[in-house]
């Protein structure tokens, strides 16, 4: 996270302007010159910060360096980012993670006893890199990935970097020699200077407090002047302090303004010329992890600007524009950065609208230098270290200690803690490698902790869409406890397989058929398989059957489960398993076994005359030859369409033998299945009740022969067998009741899903 905006500078406030047929808003020219100024006096005293505190540790005269290379990574990174990037209204200036890897880096060049000019050059190697790889990045499309970050490791590695900045800037709050770090300026009172201290108090008071005062006026520039004058106060009761040359209380001597840029440009290339290839890997470390965090921090600025705006940014296209900027801010002799959140709003606030205004900030950027370079010597370091100890303590994410609330996020507490310790004690790539890997474990921990068994039920509540006759669902239900079904959902993996197989190993001892659900797994590793493979042998053992259902071709994560199924052997026909398109068609094959073990079904049983039906019996022997002589006979082969959705027919259709498929069209897909019709029963008759077009299609499923009766032949009937007529009447109205109780069941259970 870059500095958070302290405050707003506008004139008023830009009028609304329509978007052109592309979205867009026109540019506004006085708009985006305000929202450049305004961007540009938030980002500059922070950028003149963010160059001191990297170079500084360099040695004595390096913190000048340190604040033209602030204000000419401002100019090339607000020029070529906003030029080529994929944000409107984005600000991309020096940031606190740039300042916090860089300054870590050079500290531990010094501490090697890197000479200072090499070391300039390996921090020009780390920009350039870290420039080239997030090139790569955009190039590669790794713009929607780095911004899935887990908020722990974001969380941590923010805290971390603010705690770096912190740390590094202490000693020059305290006003200790350059060659001091942490420790050593805090056991080394003596090396204090009060008049450091002052000026580092009254600029964090005032950084605090002027939000609170005005927003018309950052609070970076407030800081920064109030700090300045409680210097030169200061000066005037010790005239030591009016001295530029060898005040280590202050930026120091600046070469003139245009030949500092020339020189600078100068000196970046000179110092290339002494390039050794070895010295590469040194440079490796730090590069990737300023490319990382500038690029996270760049993306989520986008992606909080996108909801501010209700807009879109590209995120590959930005990872380009950033490196473009980093690369050119190296040629410049400038220090990286990355999209600045306190710049965008200021820039938002104040009129910019498009690239121009981020153009536009890193011109007047550079304008300022030219303009007041020699002013910038006397900026008092301590008042730079109070700003960055604002910046660095805003970067704690304090909402994390609300974690600590809940038993259930203590271990997000304890990623975003450790992302933290490593982050100081290693480096901040290792922080959020850590960070990713026990962020990983807690997903886990959430996978294992979550059930894969969505819901169980057994085959006497639980039936097939085959309409059966009373005396098969009888036998249904008695029998049905043979079978259970499971609704599997989630990953089945090694973390899950122990929690599915001990629900599975209570069942498949007492079962004949055990059907598993598999329509919303996500994905099968090869531990679950041969979890799979070692329940199907222990149903074989037994003659029972394992039944996967809904097995899908694709799942989210690519893999195409028939095939994997298939390839890890789990139903071949010795292991006695079998798999089905729909959990229908399965709980219809185990329902046709169970009839056929009863003497209830079979596919050779001859074909039923009218008086063998179960709605005729009992009737007179003449009143039913009248009605069969009123009937048609049909046959149709198996998968021939009966009827159709929309037909105007009215003929109630009784089955002889076969069975009979009612589906309902679906666009451009497979007609979901209603109902299944077998020997014996009838279907067709709401058509033939209210003489309205077909609700759906009816399919044979099975060769089929059929009764047919029109609705003009039964009023013809009806007229002469009014019995006929009330018993046939009386038998629909049996039937569908029966089918609505069913209807009911189903959508009770669809509805509990």
């Amino acid at each position: 996270m870059s500095e958070p905006v302290v405050g707003t500078p506008r004139r008023s406030e830009p009028a609304t302007v329509p978007p052109d047929e592309r979205g867009r808003q026109p540019a506004d020219a006085a708009g985006e010159f305000w929202g450049g100024l305004a961007a540009m006096l938030v980002a500059l005293p922070s950028a003149i910060a963010f160059g001191v505190a990297i170079y500084a540790p360099l040695g004595a005269g390096y913190a000048s360096h340190g604040a033209i290379a602030g204000i000419l990574g401002t100019t090339a990174l607000g020029i070529i980012a906003a030029s080529f990037g994929g944000t409107r209204r984005l600000i991309t200036a020096p940031s606190a993670p740039a300042v916090a890897v860089m300054s870590a880096f050079a500290i531990e060049l010094t501490q090697r006893g890197v000479a200072p000019s090499s070391a300039l050059l390996l921090l020009a190697m780390a920009t350039a890199l870290c420039g080239i790889l997030q090139v790569s990045f955009g190039l590669f499309g790794f713009g929607q990935l780095i911004k899935y970050m887990p908020y722990p490791v974001v969380s941590g590695y923010l805290s971390g970097v603010g705690l770096i900045i912190i740390v590094s800037q202490i000693p020059k709050f305290l006003g200790v020699p350059g060659r001091y770090h942490f420790w050593e300026g805090l056991l080394s009172p003596a090396e204090w200077k009060w008049q450091s201290m002052a000026v580092g108090v009254v600029s964090v008071a005032v950084m605090v407090l002027a939000p609170w005062v005005t927003k018309r006026i950052p609070a970076a520039i407030l800081a920064l002047t109030s700090g300045t004058a409680v210097y030169f106060a200061l000066a005037l009761a010790d005239r030591s302090l009016l001295v530029l040359a060898g005040n280590r209380l202050v930026v120091g001597p600046l070469r003139d303004a245009g030949a500092g840029l020339l020189a600078s440009m100068a000196g970046q290339w000179h110092a290339f010329s002494a390039f050794d290839p070895r010295q590469l890997g040194v440079v490796i470390t730090p590069a990737l992890t300023l490319a990382v965090l500038l690029s996270i921090d760049t993306l989520k600025t986008c992606v909080i600007l996108d909801s501010l705006t209700r807009s879109r940014h590209d995120s590959n296209r930005e990872l380009i524009g950033q490196g473009l900027g980093n690369l050119t801010s190296m040629a410049m002799g400038g220090v990286p950065g990355s999209g600045q959140m306190g710049a965008t709003l200021v820039n938002l606030g104040s009129g910019g609208q498009t690239h121009w205004s981020g153009v536009i900030e890193g011109a007047l950027a550079l304008a300022a230098f030219l303009v007041l370079g020699n002013l910038i010597a006397w900026i008092p370091i301590a008042a730079l270290a109070g700003i960055l100890i604002v910046v660095g303590t805003r970067m704690f994410d304090l909402n994390s200690l609300s974690l600590l609330r809940s038993r259930s996020t203590v271990l997000d507490f304890v990623v975003i803690v450790t992302v933290v310790v490593v982050a100081e004690t290693v480096g901040l790539i290792a922080a959020s490698g850590v960070g990713i890997g026990l962020a990983i474990l807690l997903f886990l921990r959430e996978l294992i902790g979550g059930t894969v068994v969505r819901r169980k039920a057994y085959g006497n509540e639980r039936f097939s869409r085959q309409m059966r006759l009373p005396e098969e669902m009888e036998v249904l239900v008695s029998r049905g406890n043979r079978t259970v079904i499971f609704e599997l959902q989630g990953s089945l993996f090694f973390g899950t397989t122990d929690q599915l197989y001990s629900e599975l190993e209570r069942e498949v001892k007492q079962r004949d058929y055990v059907v598993l659900d598999m329509r919303r797994v996500q994905s099968v590793d090869i531990t679950a398989a041969h979890m799979l493979e070692l329940v199907e042998d222990m149903m074989s053992e037994r003659k029972g059957t394992v039944i996967y259902s809904h097995m899908p071709e694709k799942v989210p994560s690519g893999q195409d489960m028939q095939q994997y199924f298939d390839e890890v052997g789990l139903v071949r026909t010795e292991h006695h398993a079998r798999v089905f398109e729909h959990l229908d068609d399965a709980l219809e094959w185990i329902e046709n076994r169970i009839l056929a073990e009863a003497k209830l079904a079979s596919p050779q049983e001859p074909p039923l005359e009218i008086r063998d039906m179960a709605m005729f019996q009992q009737r007179r022997e003449e009143t039913l030859a009248a009605l069969e002589a009123g009937t048609e006979r049909r046959a149709f082969r198996a998968g021939e369409r009966i009827f159709a959705h929309g037909d105007r027919s009215d003929e109630l259709y009784f089955i002889r033998q076969g069975s009979v498929r009612i589906l309902l069209p679906l666009d451009g897909r497979t007609g979901h299945h209603l109902a299944t019709f077998g020997r014996g029963d009838f279907f067709g008759e709401l058509s033939f009740l209210d003489q309205a077009p077909r609700s759906a299609d009816a399919v044979a499923l099975t060769d089929v022969e059929l009764y047919v009766l029109s609705r003009a032949r039964f009023d013809q009937l009806s007229a002469q067998h009014r019995m006929l007529a009330l018993n046939l009447l009386q038998g629909i109205a049996t039937a569908v009741a029966s089918r609505l109780r069913r209807t009911d069941v189903e959508l009770r259970y669809l509805k509990e899903s």
